[in-house]
C-alpha cells in the first residue's frame, strides 16, 4: 500500500519555512513505529530538513535536480518513479512535504494523519481529504504537559 503519513492543524497547515510550527512528543513516537523498517518517499526539501536519515528506513527522494544523489538514499525523479522504487508487496510511507503529498494523493490506499486541533500560519498544506475517502479509526489526545495542542490520529482508506 502506499500510505501517506503526515501531521496537519485544522486548517491543513504542515509547517513553515520546512519547519513543523507545533510539537507533538507522542506523534513523533507514531511516526517511528509505523514506518521503522518501511521505505519512505519525500521531497528533496523534506529530506534536507532533517539532521540526518531517519534510521532503519529506505529513503526515496523525489527532486528534478538531476545531480542530486545524497548518500544511503534513492532518488527519483517523480513520484510514479519513486513508487516503483519501493518493493511491490510492502507499505511505502510517504512523509511530505505539502507537495509531494499532493502530487502522491491520487496513488495513495490509505492515510495515517495526525489532526492538530488548532490553526497555524503556514506555507506547506495538506491536501483537502475528499469523499473518495472513509474515515475507519480515529483515536483523540487531549493536551497536556507535553502536548500544547489537542489532536487526533485518524486513519482514513481510499473508497474502492
Amino acid at each position: 500500500m502506499v500510505i501517506l503519513i503526515a501531521a496537519a492543524a485544522e486548517n491543513n497547515a504542515l509547517g513553515k519555512n520546512n519547519e513543523l510550527v507545533w510539537h507533538l512528543p507522542d506523534d513523533f513516537k507514531r511516526f517511528k513505529e509505523l514506518t521503522t523498517s518501511h521505505h519512505i518517499i519525500m521531497g528533496r526539501k523534506t529530506f534536507e530538513s532533517f539532521p540526518k536519515p531517519l534510521p532503519n528506513r529506505t529513503h526515496i527522494i523525489v527532486t528534478r535536480q538531476k545531480d542530486y544523489h545524497p548518500e544511503g538514499c534513492l532518488v527519483a525523479n517523480n513520484i510514479q518513479e519513486a513508487i516503483k522504487m519501493a518493493p511491490a508487496n510492502e507499505d511505502v510511507f510517504v512523509i511530505g512535504g505539502g507537495e509531494i503529498y499532493n502530487l502522491t494523493m491520487p496513488f495513495a490506499d490509505k492515510i495515517e494523519l495526525t489532526r492538530v486541533h488548532d490553526t497555524f500560519e503556514a506555507d506547506a498544506f495538506f491536501p483537502k481529504i475528499d469523499n473518495n475517502w472513509k474515515l475507519v479509526a480515529s483515536e483523540f489526545h487531549p493536551k497536556d504537559d507535553k502536548h500544547r495542542f489537542d489532536f487526533t490520529y485518524e486513519t482514513f482508506f481510499r473508497i474502492v
